[in-house]
């Protein structure tokens, strides 16, 4: 069988919301990953798919997957360390590439590339989910009414209706978000900051007040270079975390879970960062859980001589059907929709991106509402 698309991580909850949201749509797709048990239930519900394991670290072999499934688009859903890999492996397979982003020096590598693809004729997208994705996209739609940008906080904040710990949609990254120095832009500079040490109260919109400290993401590096022209001195992003998902995870770095120095247990190595993400795969949600999420992007500027300031947001509810994924429907669905505007036709530019530099944003805003996401300007609803 043939297949529109390849899912690469399709075992994991982002390729699992991504697989879905295509099939959904009408697509075909192969799923590909390291548990095929995690995705029984699709297989079984879905017709027009099927699961092949792979490894990404071995280029060649994915490539061979990717070349033989017959998909000219694959989303790649591993985990962001590996995301250079897999690129490298559809350009060997002659394939487009979308993933969810990773830290700032594999973006770079990857953007790299942009005179490779545009020869293969084709595109690589990094960054395309929630934050980065859909706070990029935002970002392109508002920097267009600014003569000049000064400043640009951008995040995310989120809460849920019952206050329990539910896994995050990647442990690994969350830990690397919580502990990683954070390079944000200062007066054009890159200044980097701990990350617990920077905890401030702010509203959103949707989700009240909530702690949000500097996170280590690729926005830092990708707004900056899209708004050099217009002057950008400052850039920071923050995550909001509820109080009880904070402690919780503040309390695994703290007992040493979130380390990956390797330790003996019966002679075996066992990093305690893979052992933590295999041993939350067990929780399940409380039922009736449901989440909310906002994610914003706030510029400041100037516009004609006077000062403007916009504040972007995207609200995301958790949608009927979908409750396994609470809020994080915003990646994976983000995801399918580029994935699917590059297999129509629709964005016909070749080479890498950041999506700020390649997503319509009134077409992208029009496919987030189908899906129940609401992106708000200065407090209107524009999608």
């Amino acid at each position: 069988m043939r297949f529109d698309f390849v899912v690469l991580g399709a075992t994991g909850m982002q390729g699992k919301i991504v697989t879905r949201d295509l099939l959904e749509n009408g697509y075909s797709v192969l799923m590909s990953g390291r548990d095929k048990s995690r995705i029984l239930h699709l297989l079984k519900k879905y017709k027009k798919t099927y699961f092949k394991y792979i490894d990404v670290s071995n280029i060649n072999n994915t490539a061979k997957l990717i070349k033989n499934s017959g998909a000219n688009v694959v989303v790649n859903c591993v985990e962001g360390g590996w995301n250079l890999n897999v690129l490298k492996a559809c350009i060997k397979a002659n394939a487009n590439c979308i993933d969810l982003g990773s830290e700032i020096q594999m973006t770079k590598e990857q953007l790299s590339l942009n005179s490779v693809l545009k020869k293969k004729n084709r595109i690589s997208v990094t960054g395309m989910g929630s934050v980065p994705g859909i706070g990029n996209v935002m970002l392109s739609y508002a920097a267009n009414k600014f003569d000049i940008i000064d400043d640009i906080e951008v995040g995310f904040s989120w809460d849920s209706n019952i206050k329990e710990f539910v896994v995050p949609f990647s442990i690994a990254s969350i830990i690397e978000e919580f502990t990683d120095p954070a390079p944000i832009v200062e007066n054009k500079h890159f200044v980097k900051k701990t990350p617990l040490d920077s905890i401030i109260e702010d509203y959103h919109r949707g989700i009240g007040k909530q702690k949000e400290f500097f996170v280590r993401h690729p926005e830092q590096y990708t707004f900056f270079q899209y708004c050099k022209n217009k002057g950008i001195k400052n850039i920071r992003f923050y995550a909001g975390f509820p109080q009880h998902s904070f402690e919780k995870i503040v309390s695994m770095i703290e007992l040493g879970f979130g380390s990956d120095k390797e330790i003996k247990f019966n002679g075996i190595g066992i990093k305690p960062n893979e052992f933590l993400t295999e041993v939350l795969k067990r929780i399940e949600i409380p039922k009736g859980y449901k989440e909310k999420e906002n994610l914003w992007v706030e510029i400041i500027g100037k516009k004609d001589g006077k000062r403007k300031k916009i504040l972007m947001e995207c609200l995301v509810p958790t949608l009927k059907g979908w409750e396994d994924a609470g809020c994080n429907i915003d990646t994976g669905m983000s995801a399918s929709i580029l994935a699917q505007m590059i297999k129509e036709g629709i964005i016909k530019e070749r080479g890498s991106f950041a999506p700020e530099s390649i997503v319509p944003p009134e077409l992208f805003f029009k496919e987030l509402r189908k899906r129940k996401m609401i992106v708000y300007e200065n407090g209107k609803i524009i999608n």
